[in-house]
């Protein structure tokens, strides 16, 4: 089998391309990203690296090329910063999207997976868990989630025509894994936040809105979703979280700390200012993509396919902010260990 896989050397490539090393060594992977790894880990040596920048028109050459003969694609590219170039986001995101859904329908592709999440659903309850079928308009001023919704419409168009691949859009919650320490922390913390203290993960008090319930996966669960979801040529939608869902209440205990609710208003207006004075790199539109988005079930994977999280959700957070602390990280460019 041929995998294509894009975005290859970020936190959810790096997962997968572990897993498809240890239990698919007879698989053939091509991994596209922008800065292929120069090598040193199993993961990545194994892989035939082809450069790319899915925002960039020369990448419909490539991308016609790499997928021709391939049997499936695994769209896990996504540009998260710079914020601030929203047009860049766009471009990358739903235009890098939409060249490869266009070269998998040329070079007849028959698996499509996409690497949706859980920001590509409106607005939902955090009490009642939602399944597939909820609404998919994201979350109107967030960015990451209207390109989210966006490249949805554009699969929906894939599914209406005759002929065309099988379509899984696997939906999942945050993605961690220490690995990706520093390669988040660079994305969401920005300079001036003391690493070290974060990974202390001690703190009198959390204060958080008591709307901040999230789910997460470790990454190398969300692997093995992806793996099964390959296997089975998986039609459709499939939510993937792990177990449990972070409350506030769940989150002060990873911190060991003492929950003080605060109006998510108040939140949102202390990222905006920091984020105008170019404190820190979160736009406010990611809380309001944390206090907005549902809680999913995730039954579909679990009967259908038969997943199970081998990882803890709090002890996933924990090892994440103790990899930030120590600037834990791989030898991909995008992966690169903090100081």
């Amino acid at each position: 089998m041929r995998v294509v896989l894009t975005g290859a050397s970020g936190n959810v490539g790096t997962a997968l391309l572990r897993r498809l090393a240890a239990d698919r060594p007879y698989w053939s992977v091509v991994g596209l990203c922008r800065r292929p790894p120069t090598g040193g880990e199993p993961a990545y040596d194994r892989v035939e690296w082809v450069r790319v920048d899915l925002s960039e028109p020369a990448a419909e050459r490539v991308l016609r090329e790499t997928l021709s003969g391939a049997d499936a694609v695994v769209h896990a590219a996504w540009l998260i910063q710079p914020s601030r170039d929203r047009a860049l986001l766009e471009r990358t995101n739903v235009g890098g999207s939409r060249r490869v859904v266009d070269a998998a329908a040329a070079a007849g592709v028959r698996h499509l997976v996409h690497l949706s999440s859980v920001g590509t659903y409106s607005r939902g309850s955090k009490g009642r868990a939602v399944g597939e079928d909820w609404p998919t308009g994201g979350i109107p001023t967030s960015d990451y989630s209207r390109h989210k919704a966006a490249v949805e419409r554009l699969l929906d168009q894939v599914d209406a025509a005759a002929g065309g691949p099988v379509v899984s859009r696997v939906r999942p919650g945050l993605v961690f894994q220490r690995d990706a320490a520093s390669e988040i922390a660079r994305y969401f913390l920005g300079p001036f936040v003391p690493r070290r203290l974060v990974g202390a993960h001690r703190a009198p008090v959390l204060p958080v809105p008591p709307r901040a319930t999230f789910q997460a996966v470790h990454a190398d669960d969300l692997a093995d979703a992806l793996v099964r979801v390959l296997d089975a040529r998986l039609d459709g939608a499939v939510n993937v979280a792990g177990d449990p869902v972070m409350t506030p209440r769940e989150l002060a205990t990873v911190f060991a700390a003492r929950w003080v609710p605060v109006p998510g208003p108040v939140v949102r207006a202390a990222a905006a200012l920091s984020y105008r004075l170019h404190l820190q790199p979160t736009s406010p539109g990611w809380v309001d993509l944390a206090l907005g988005v549902p809680v999913m079930s995730t039954r579909r994977v679990r009967d259908e396919l038969g997943w199970r999280p081998a990882h803890d959700v709090r002890a996933t957070v924990a090892a994440l902010l103790e990899g930030m602390a120590e600037g834990a990280g791989t030898t991909s460019p995008a992966m690169v260990p903090g100081r």
